[in-house]
């Protein structure tokens, strides 16, 4: 079997910078990326977490090693680069996989206010919550 490797992009946001708000978030962000793209863990080369400034309370990756397999996985945290009018309270993931070359197709992502960042890659939520949070992503720049 031939293998490639591939990066998947993903995010979401937070509704308070406490452990409980960031855990519930992470944790269904990577739901999301193993469901969507029935990725196990062992086939994950490292991970890249991004948080906006204000997010502090805890770690993303502290987080996802306490999730089955997670914690062979090389991780790494990083504060994300303030920007005007950017979209607060959120977490970005950058993450190398290995994939088999035939199942290629990479689903990113992008969940709660975070679906603005790139409605071009949620395809999977309906139209109408697409051109809301477009509408919505728009106006904060």
């Amino acid at each position: 079997m031939e293998w490639t490797v591939q990066a998947i992009r993903g995010a979401t946001t937070v509704s308070e910078n406490t452990v409980e708000a960031i855990r519930e978030a992470v944790m269904e962000l990577l739901d999301e990326l193993q469901a969507q793209n029935q990725l196990h863990p062992d086939n994950i080369i490292s991970a890249l977490f991004s948080v906006t400034p204000d997010l502090d309370a805890v770690y993303p990756a502290a987080i996802a090693r306490e999730r089955p397999h997670w914690n062979r996985v090389p991780l790494l945290d990083v504060q994300q680069m303030y920007v005007k009018g950017g979209l607060p309270r959120c977490i970005r993931f950058l993450i190398h996989v290995r994939l088999p070359e035939a199942n290629s197709e990479i689903h990113h992502p992008y969940l709660r206010e975070a679906q603005g960042l790139r409605p071009d890659l949620t395809s999977q939520q309906d139209p109408i919550s697409a051109a809301i949070a477009q509408h919505s992503h728009s106006h904060q720049l």
